[in-house]
This record gives structure tokens, sequence and C-alpha cells, in this order.
């Protein structure tokens, strides 16, 4: 009997962690010599309230799926922004061959994805303020390092997870709990220990709302490490908090007059991109937990668009391979796959396709970029959508 209700690594790369009805079809297939070569395309025909794009993640993940199996398989790039209807990932192939993996591919694409997009709109929101992730405590602990791996490829500045971490090459980083504060019974003799026994590339950064109010404890935190202080950090619980904005002017007032102008104030505790548009100019940093960890989900689904060469699809969906045209202005057009397009039909500037060989008769074609060098790319791209002045919400059609 399992001690955990997780699929193991070989029950995913087998096909077994799917939906009944997947099996069914392939044996209904192979039973009556209908293993047809299909074309299907991973896309979102609608994304979340308020969202006008999203950031894909998983992609190499899914492609580990589909490695060695005889398809092709054609994505954006990992970290790449998308439009409603833009397909981000296409496999082509007999459908047997692949059939079985959909649920294992939307669900990593799906919640990756999901999960880098809320991490890319709290940064954007955050600006030049740094953003902490601390939600493994949200989520079961098997997926931790997943969930800290696509919120840092988002745009996190860091985590706190340690495996997540040692997996991506990256220090972990937090704070303190309340928890060492409370078992010492005295949150002086706390921040004394944290900072005797931490080595010294440990911000001393202490959590100050224990006991006292937010002002109170972090004038003493600075009394009691003075110079050593980096800074100071708000968790204090929304039934007791008031105005946070209001508490962080405080204290940032009172820690300017007694000379501790270079004591930086962090705030966490059900920080959302609210919160952090509202606070962003007056604390150094946000702790990021359960937003980013249950975001809303970008609800990606895979659909044959062709069969043995005739474009076909479901009512509701566009029959037939497309690609996606990008210029530097981020103008979108979706094509017939066959009608590839040198210009912006927009403003006439060059433009490149989004979909590019991943997998090629199941050899992996595509050198998978480290999470640092994803990450970048997200934030170069954030960078671009502040700069624009207007923003297309829907790609231009042109089959």
């Amino acid at each position: 009997m399992r001690k955990f209700s997780i699929a193991t690594e070989e029950e995913i790369l087998t096909g077994e962690s799917t939906d009944i009805y997947f099996v069914r079809s392939r044996e209904i297939l192979k039973k009556f010599g209908l293993d047809k070569h299909v074309y299907a395309e991973v896309h979102a025909y609608s994304l979340p309230a308020g969202y006008q794009w999203g950031i894909v993640t998983g992609v190499m993940e899914a492609a580990t799926l589909l490695e060695g199996k005889n398809v092709n398989v054609y994505a954006m790039e990992e970290g790449e922004v998308f439009r409603i209807y833009e397909p981000v990932f296409a496999i082509e192939g007999l459908y047997t061959e692949f059939g079985v993996y959909e649920s294992s591919i939307l669900g990593i694409l799906r919640h990756a994805s999901s999960i880098s997009t809320k991490a890319a709109r709290v940064k954007m929101k955050a600006g030049d303020r740094r953003v902490l992730f601390f939600g493994i405590r949200c989520v079961h602990p098997v997926i931790s390092p997943m969930v800290d791996k696509y919120a840092f490829i988002g745009g996190c500045d860091a985590i706190s997870g340690t495996i997540g971490a040692k997996l991506l090459g990256i220090k972990p980083t937090g704070t303190m709990p309340h928890a060492l504060i409370l078992v010492f019974m005295d949150q002086v003799k706390a921040w004394k220990a944290f900072d005797e026994i931490m080595p010294e590339d440990v911000p001393r950064i202490a959590l100050c709302d224990t006991f006292s109010d937010e002002r109170t404890e972090a004038l003493l935190a600075a009394k009691t490490l003075g110079e050593r202080l980096h800074g100071v950090r708000f968790d204090t619980p929304g039934s007791r908090r008031g105005d946070m904005r209001k508490i962080v002017e405080e204290a940032r007032w009172a820690l300017d007059i007694s000379g501790y102008k270079y004591v930086k104030i962090y705030v966490s505790g059900g920080i959302g991109e609210e919160e952090v548009e509202k606070l962003r100019d007056v604390v150094d940093g946000f702790g990021v937990g359960t937003s980013i960890a249950f975001p809303p989900s970008i609800d990606l689904a895979l659909d044959i668009v062709e069969v043995d060469g005739l474009p076909i699809s479901k009512k509701g969906k566009m029959p037939g391979r497309k690609q996606v045209y990008r210029c530097l202005e981020f103008h979108d057009t979706i094509t017939y796959l066959n009608n590839r397009l040198e210009v912006c039909p927009v403003c006439g500037k060059d433009v490149e396709p989004l979909l590019k060989p991943l997998i090629l008769n199941g050899k992996l074609v595509r050198e998978p970029a480290s999470p640092i060098e994803v990450r970048e790319k997200v934030l170069e791209r954030l960078r671009k959508l502040s700069s624009l002045q207007k923003f297309d919400l829907e790609p231009l059609l042109r089959p």
C-alpha cells in the first residue's frame, strides 16, 4: 500500500496515469484498424477573468512524455507569452501512439502555465520590488518542487522551498517563522539567536508582529540588531491587520526618524496582485504564497484538428494545422500552417513563427533552456508588455 496518493514516475511515463476513456479509445481503434495519423493542438479558447495573456511553461516536461515515441512535436518556447486561440503545443503521429498521454500532457501544461502566469502577473505589479514565493505549504509535498520551479520561472525573485531550490540550482530564501519566536517566548531572544546561528550570507530579516504592533517590534528589532538588521517582515493576519498600508507607513516613518532608514520592510500573509499594487511604493518586497500556488486555471485543451491530412475538428474549434506569427510590436497572427507569413499585417514589420520543432521522429531536437534563462525570457516579455501602449486581446486570424 502506498504511503502517499501519488503516481510514480514510471506510471506517468508509461501512460498509466490517464483517464480510462483514452485507454478504451486506444483499444477500440486498434481493434477496428483505425489507427490514423492525426495532428492535435493544445490551446486555450478562453482565459481567466481579467487575463489578457498567459505564460506557457511545462513544455519540456510534457515533451518528456513523448520523447522516444513515433511522433513529431511543435511548441512555443518555454516562458513564451500566448493569447487565446493560439496553439502552444502540437503533436502529429498515430493517435494510439500518444492519445493515452493527453491527461498528463494537459495536466503538466495547464498547472505549470497557470502558476507561471500568476507569478508573472504578481511580478509585473511588483515592478522592481522583490517577490519571494513561499507557497509550498499550500500544496501536496510531492509537487512542491514543481510549484517552486514554475513560480520562479514565472518571475518570482526567490523561493523558500529547499528541494525546489536544490533542483533549480539556486539558494532557498526565507526569514523566520512565528514558531521560532513563540518557542523562545521572546522576540528579542529569537532575533539574537537567528543572528548568532545563521551564516553571514543570510539576510537578517526580523519577523515583527508576534506579540506587539508592527511599529513597536520593528523599532525593537532595529535597536537589537543595529546595522546587522537587513529588514523587517510583517505577516499580520488579515483579521488583525486593519489597513496594511497605514501600518507600513507608520513603521517606515518611525524607523526613518529614529535613524534606521536602511532597514527594509517586507510584507506577507494573504498577498495577491491587488495588495502588491497597493503597497509596492511603500515596501521593499513581498512574500506571496497561496495566490500563486492556487492560481486561476489556464484552461488549455488538446484537440485533433487534422486526420489523415484532412482538416477536421469538433464544433467550436478551428480545423487544420496552424502557426502563430509575432512581430516585435507583439501583434500576433494565426495562419493555416501552409500559408507562411513574412510581415505583420498590422504594422508591416518582420514576423517570427512561434511554433517550432521540439521532437522530430521521437527525438528531442531542442536544447532545454535553464530555469534561470527561462525566467529572464519571461521578465523580458513582461517589460515588453509593460511598454506597449496598446495590447491586442486576440490575435488576427489569417487562414
